[in-house]
C-alpha cells in the first residue's frame, strides 16, 4: 500500500508540488515562520536535504526566506499564497485517497484500526 500510496501522490501532486513538500507546507503553515533547523524535528532527514528541498520550493513560489531583522544570521521561512493553495489542493488529493481506501473496510474495522495504530505508536 506504501509503494501504491506514494505513486499515486506523486502523481496527482505533479507538476507543482511533491509529497516531501506537501509535509513541509503543512509543518510550515501550522508553526509559521520556521527556521529550517526547527524541520529537522519533524522531518527525518538531513540539515543539507532540508536545504536543497527549501531551494526547491522556493524556486517554485510555494515559501519565501527572510532574514530576521535582530540577528541575520536566523533565517525565516513562511509559505506564499500559491503554497498555500497547493497545500490546500494536495491535503485534498491525500485525504481523498485515505478516504477511498478506507471505505473498503467496515466502521468497526476502521475504528479498530485506528486503535492498533495508536498501540504501536505509543
Amino acid at each position: 500500500m506504501t509503494k501504491e500510496w506514494k505513486l499515486h501522490l506523486e502523481e496527482e501532486l505533479a507538476p507543482g508540488l511533491t509529497e516531501g513538500q506537501l509535509n513541509v507546507l503543512e509543518l510550515l503553515y501550522q508553526h509559521q515562520p520556521m527556521k529550517p533547523s526547527d524541520l529537522l524535528a519533524y522531518l527525518a532527514t538531513t540539515p543539507a536535504a532540508i536545504t536543497t528541498l527549501l531551494d526547491r520550493m522556493e524556486k517554485g513560489g510555494l515559501v519565501t526566506r527572510s532574514r530576521d531583522e535582530r540577528d541575520r544570521r536566523i533565517v525565516w521561512v513562511t509559505v506564499t499564497e500559491k503554497g498555500e493553495a497547493e497545500m490546500t489542493r494536495g491535503l485534498e488529493i491525500r485525504d481523498a485517497y485515505i478516504s477511498q481506501a478506507l471505505d473498503r473496510i467496515s466502521a468497526h474495522n476502521q475504528h479498530l484500526l485506528l486503535y492498533l495504530l495508536g498501540k504501536v505508536a505509543n
